[in-house]
């Protein structure tokens, strides 16, 4: 039975070890994504006319995003922010409605992000790049202003 157990248990190691051995360099969540617009949770007379969304490398397993936002009546809003993925908290600039960040990438594909506005929780994000590397599912949590739970999910596709 033990050796059954450490047969088993190798096995399973041998398959996780690709995924953990891929470094957050190489992660398909790198680089310039944008909101398929049509497809928005957002009631049609609330959606954004444009959402580009950025994860680049900053190097000592840290990202920067950037998020540029054109909102349905023209005002534009943005954010940055260069974080650890080990979810320590950091300060984001700009006008998007949160001003600190936690990143975690559990998996090169998936990365956790929580924002906070001035110390009230604003939503948790999870932003998954599907196998063909070209489209990105982001699944938002946040809460209403009456306390209900919402979950939304955007569909983005990659920028050259």
């Amino acid at each position: 039975m033990k050796l059954l157990s450490a047969a088993l248990l190798s096995v399973a190691l041998l398959q996780v070890m690709p995924a953990l051995a891929e470094s957050p360099k190489s992660s398909p969540l790198l680089g310039r994504w944008s909101l398929e617009i049509a497809t928005s949770a957002l009631p049609e007379a609330q959606r954004p006319q444009q959402v580009v969304l950025e994860f680049k490398d900053a190097g000592s397993g840290r990202w920067s995003s950037h998020v540029d936002i054109v909102l349905h009546d023209g005002k534009t809003m943005k954010s940055d922010g260069t974080l650890a993925l080990d979810g320590t908290p950091a300060a984001l600039t700009g006008s998007y409605g949160a001003n600190q960040a936690t990143l975690k990438l559990p998996a090169p594909n998936t990365l956790v992000m929580q924002l906070v506005d001035h110390g009230a929780p604003a939503s948790t994000r999870v932003y998954t790049v599907a196998a063909d590397r070209s489209t990105m599912t982001e699944t938002k949590a946040f809460f209403g202003h009456d306390g209900t739970p919402i979950l939304q999910t955007n569909l983005f596709k990659r920028l050259p």
